[in-house]
């Protein structure tokens, strides 16, 4: 366990180092960090993962507006055919 020393919030450590941290803070610290940095890499993961779907989602969209234009080409050319069609049965 740790020692106060002179009331001035100096510790000593299991090694009987001088620390100026509580030893119980120090691995609160150290916790916290890894627990920062598993939060950090799932950001990560999770930024990768959209991303993936944002270009899937890009690339589905691309592909449906190009069946639209194909579409509204061949209503076009349907509507250019039965014009013609009526024009010569006149």
């Amino acid at each position: 366990m740790a020692k106060h020393v002179l009331g001035a919030g100096l510790h000593f450590d299991e090694l009987n180092k001088l620390r100026v941290l509580d030893p119980e803070v120090t691995q609160q610290t150290i916790e916290l960090k890894d627990e920062c940095k598993d939060f950090v890499d799932k950001i990560g993961q999770f930024q990768k993962i959209v991303g993936g779907l944002l270009e899937l989602v890009d690339q589905l969209a691309k592909e449906a507006e190009n069946e639209k234009m194909k579409a509204t080409g061949a209503c076009n050319l349907l509507k250019s055919i039965i014009k013609q069609r009526e024009a010569q049965q006149r």
